[in-house]
C-alpha cells in the first residue's frame, strides 16, 4: 500500500490506497495532463492492483514548480524517486508522451539492475524507432502554437482556450511538454523482457496501425495491439473499453498464480 507521503513525495498520487495489493500500476499521462486523469481507474481495474498517477511537475497540485523539457531528464529522476515504490511486481502505463516516458523508464531500471516490471503499456503514441515526421510545435508563436495544438489533438477544450488567464498558467507546461514529445530521440538497445500491449485509436491522426504495431520490435516477450473507436484521446471517450482491457492483461498477474 502506497500513499502520497511515500519517499516519491509529490510524484506519486494514490486515487485509493490498496493494502491487498499484488501489482502496482503506474501511469503517465499525456502532454498537458496529470493524474486526475486516473483519479477513477481503481473501481475498474482488478482489486489486486493498485494504481500509482505519476505526477510530473508543473501541472495540478505541483503548478508552481517548473516543467521538464526533455525526457532522458525526468526519466533519470524518476528512476530514482520511484525506487522506493518498487516494492511488489509493477506495470507501466502511458499514454503520448507518457508511453515514451514509461518506455524509457523500464529501459533506465534495467541498467540500473532493478526488476519487476511484468508489463509495459503504450497507447496513442508510435513505436519509438519510427522517426517523426510531423512539424515541430513547440517553438511556434502563441497563436500558432495553440492552434496546431488544436489542430492536431483537439486537446484543449474551447472554453480554456477563451480563458487568457488560464492559458497564460497553461502554456509554460504545454510547450515543456511538446518540447519533450518533439525532441525525444531514440537510441538502440535491446528489447524489454516483459511484454507490450499497445493500445490505440481508430480515427487517431497521430498514428497508424503500422506505426503502433512497430513497438513488437521492442520486447522479447508477447506482443499484443489493441485498437478501439474514437480520435487521440480514446482513453476517455472510451474509457471503460480500455479499463476493460487493462483488467483482462492484469488479471493474468493478480490472479495468476505470482
Amino acid at each position: 500500500m502506497l500513499k502520497e507521503t511515500t519517499e516519491a513525495g509529490s510524484w506519486i498520487v494514490v486515487p485509493r490506497s490498496n493494502p491487498r495489493a499484488r501489482v502496482r500500476l503506474f501511469c503517465f499521462p499525456y502532454g498537458g495532463g496529470g493524474t486526475s486523469t486516473f483519479r477513477t481507474w481503481p473501481q475498474s481495474l482488478p482489486d489486486a492492483v493498485e494504481v500509482c498517477g505519476v505526477q510530473l511537475p508543473g501541472r495540478e497540485n505541483r503548478l508552481r514548480e517548473a516543467p521538464y523539457t526533455d525526457v532522458p531528464g525526468v526519466v533519470q529522476t524518476l528512476a530514482e524517486v520511484l525506487r522506493p515504490c518498487l516494492t511488489l511486481p509493477f506495470a507501466f502505463f502511458g499514454h503520448s508522451l507518457g508511453a515514451f516516458i514509461g518506455f524509457e523508464l523500464a529501459r533506465q531500471l534495467r541498467r540500473r539492475n532493478v526488476n519487476g516490471l511484468i508489463h509495459l503499456f503504450v497507447s496513442g503514441q508510435r513505436a519509438p524507432q519510427i522517426p517523426d515526421t510531423a512539424p515541430q510545435l513547440y517553438s511556434l508563436p502563441d497563436d500558432q502554437f495553440i492552434a496546431q495544438m488544436v489542430r492536431r489533438y483537439e486537446g484543449i477544450p474551447l472554453i480554456v482556450r477563451q480563458n487568457a488567464e488560464m492559458m497564460k498558467v497553461l502554456m509554460p507546461m504545454l510547450r515543456a511538454d511538446l518540447t519533450m514529445h518533439d525532441t525525444y530521440a531514440y537510441t538502440e538497445d535491446r528489447p524489454l523482457d516483459c511484454p507490450i500491449t499497445c493500445f490505440g485509436g481508430q480515427q487517431d491522426p497521430e498514428t497508424t496501425n503500422e506505426t503502433l504495431a512497430a513497438w513488437r520490435e521492442q520486447t522479447r516477450s508477447h506482443f499484443k495491439l489493441r485498437m478501439f473507436l474514437g480520435d487521440h484521446f480514446f482513453i476517455q471517450s472510451k474509457q471503460v473499453d480500455v479499463l476493460q482491457a487493462l483488467s483482462e492483461e492484469l488479471k493474468t498477474y493478480t490472479y495468476g498464480g505470482m
